[in-house]
């Protein structure tokens, strides 16, 4: 019979690593006497990131004698102690190759249910001084595993623990953890995976992604890296706003894009180095040429010099459609919200919804300053009268506006409101697009929350870089993109096209990961070993190495971050 060997508690900490502040509850230490197990933890301990651990689902986690041992020998330590993985429960027997996801214990006079197993996390890593951690968790196939909590009660170290059912399929813990983060998925798994109800929310969300996640529908494959593009024609859209007309350079067709995503232009400019700068795709999907449309920022280099400097005949690199924010297949209800410069990608959607004559109701609704800087504004009512359910909202900020005419009644003064967006009628089940300046989608997107629309139905597409994914580090202020700190680098150059720096490579860094950190560009992250693939970054351009193998590469044309270097000269979409 398997027994509880200790019980480790901790409350979370501020701990000092690589120049930032980690607030974590992976320092558990073991406790003596009984101990009352809650749905959420054990008396006497805590998480310090709720978004990865804690919670319902992962009460409580637990790792194994077995595994202590196994790791002192392949690490050549001596110095291991119970908590030192993190656990609540240290536990003689359980193997992760034996317990099943669903698996049902009583330990002392509490129940518990196994969910899923650990999660991929550089602060095992951290805990353990062993970086690679994470990546060994998986790659030897021992994660351990979280509990819920069925029934509360007391438990203490020399309890016994007993089995009290199976849970379906018999997926164990060490397979459902290779099914996730492993090459060579076996369908069938998947399939049994997903006939686990004890399965936690978020493993289902990721099994059903890798089971029957269609390939993108209506989009060709594009081209490696940048290629050269003739400009076709320049309008001038507003007084601020051009848009530019790309085509092949020998008349072939153009691949399809999809409604939504987005170019990536490299310009050199005066002599200087090439600058990388990504725009929206203003036109229909199928259109037989490119169209951009870029805004003049006051003190913008590159928007100066593709509104003033730019002319037919040139020619630009460009590198081929990209981006996740597009138009999903399906029948519900849609707004399109943007603001500014942000309608761009909303009127490639509302371009494919017009020619298709989508008989869905559509909202559309757009903040301008005024007429003078209102960029689509005939093309895209023209549009929406092709649509047999669409609804048009348009509103000027501009104090002096004038009061709209009569044949106006779509226009409006100010800016939208929580009432008014009630008075339109828009569904709870509509999918909503949202583009333009982060004030506006934060306070457009919470107002659609507040409406009753889900999260998940909220779909935004950034200006500039994403929003972070820095697991457990304390916030920082935020600080503009920058050449990091230090001597020069020799090395290839690193472009991030988001941020609109260019770096050389440099030696002092282990990883385009802590480059992009050196240059306080936003970063995603979370396992910094290859795992969980948090930090996949599209590739724009170049090539990379892999310092450190991942144990599963990511697709074509994206690169693990945190554990590759530039070959050659790299774009990246950061």
């Amino acid at each position: 019979m398997a027994t509880l060997l200790s019980v480790n508690v901790g409350m979370p900490k501020d701990v000092a690593w690589q120049g930032r502040t980690v607030h974590t509850g992976v320092w558990k230490a073991p406790v003596q006497g009984p101990r009352l197990v809650r749905r959420l933890n054990i008396e006497g301990d805590g998480q310090g990131d709720l978004a990865g651990h804690g919670g319902e689902m992962r009460a409580v986690l637990v790792y194994q004698l077995e595994s202590y041992q196994y790791w002192q020998k392949q690490l050549g330590r001596d110095d291991l102690t119970f908590g030192n993985f993190g656990e609540n429960f240290t536990v003689d027997g359980l193997p992760d190759d034996d317990v099943c996801i669903g698996d049902r214990y009583r330990i002392g006079d509490a129940e518990f249910e196994v969910t899923q197993p650990r999660v991929t996390c550089y602060r095992v890593g951290m805990r353990l001084g062993e970086p690679t951690m994470p990546s060994l968790l998986v790659a030897h196939h021992r994660p351990g595993f979280y509990l819920r909590v069925l029934t509360e009660g007391h438990v203490q170290a020399g309890d016994d623990i007993t089995l009290i059912s199976r849970g379906p399929e018999r997926l164990s813990v060490a397979d459902t953890d290779a099914l996730l983060y492993l090459p060579d998925r076996d369908a069938d798994q998947l399939r049994r995976a997903l006939n686990v109800p004890a399965l936690s929310p978020g493993w289902q969300q990721s099994f059903r992604e890798l089971s029957g996640a269609p390939s993108p529908q209506g989009q060709d494959p594009g081209w490696p890296g940048f290629k050269l593009m003739r400009v076709a024609r320049i309008a001038h859209e507003t007084p601020t706003v051009s848009s530019i007309y790309l085509n092949t350079t020998d008349g072939t067709p153009l691949p399809r894009a999809r409604a939504g995503q987005y170019l990536s232009i490299r310009l050199g400019i005066d002599g200087a180095a090439p600058v990388v700068r990504s725009y929206s795709l203003s036109s229909a999907p199928d259109a037989d040429a490119y169209r951009i449309s870029v805004k003049r920022e006051p003190r913008g280099q590159v928007s100066t010099y593709l509104n003033a400097g730019l002319h037919p005949e040139d020619l630009v690199e460009i590198a081929s459609p990209r981006g996740a924010f597009v138009l999903d297949e399906g029948s519900g209800p849609i707004v399109l919200a943007s603001a500014g410069i942000g309608a761009t990608p909303v009127v490639a959607m509302l371009h494919q919804l017009a020619e298709a004559r989508d008989a869905r109701p559509v909202w559309w609704i757009h903040v301008a300053h005024d007429r003078a800087h209102h960029a689509f504004a005939d093309e895209t009512h023209a549009l929406l009268a092709r649509l047999p359910a669409a609804q048009e909202r348009v509103y000027y900020t501009a104090a002096d506006e004038p009061t709209p005419s009569a044949d106006e009644a779509y226009v409006r003064r100010g800016r939208p409101t929580a009432e008014s967006l009630a008075a339109m009628g828009i569904p709870a089940d509509a999918d909503a697009y949202l583009c333009g300046p982060t004030a506006f989608m934060d306070a457009f997107g919470a107002t659609l929350r507040d409406h009753g629309l889900r999260p998940e139905r909220i779909h935004t597409e950034e200006f500039s870089t994403l929003a972070a994914i820095n697991p457990g580090i304390t916030s920082a202020p935020t600080v503009e993109p920058h050449q990091p700190s230090g001597p020069k680098g020799t090395g290839p150059l690193v472009a991030f096209a988001r941020s609109g720096i260019s770096v050389p490579w440099s030696q002092a860094q282990a990883s385009l990961l802590e480059l992009a950190e050196a240059c306080d560009v936003s970063t995603r992250w979370s396992c910094r070993t290859g795992v969980c693939h948090t930090c996949v970054t599209p590739l724009i351009s170049g090539d990379v190495t892999y310092t450190t193998p991942p144990l599963e590469l990511p697709e074509a044309g994206s690169v693990l971050i945190c554990c590759s270097e530039p070959a050659d000269e790299i774009v990246l979409d950061l």
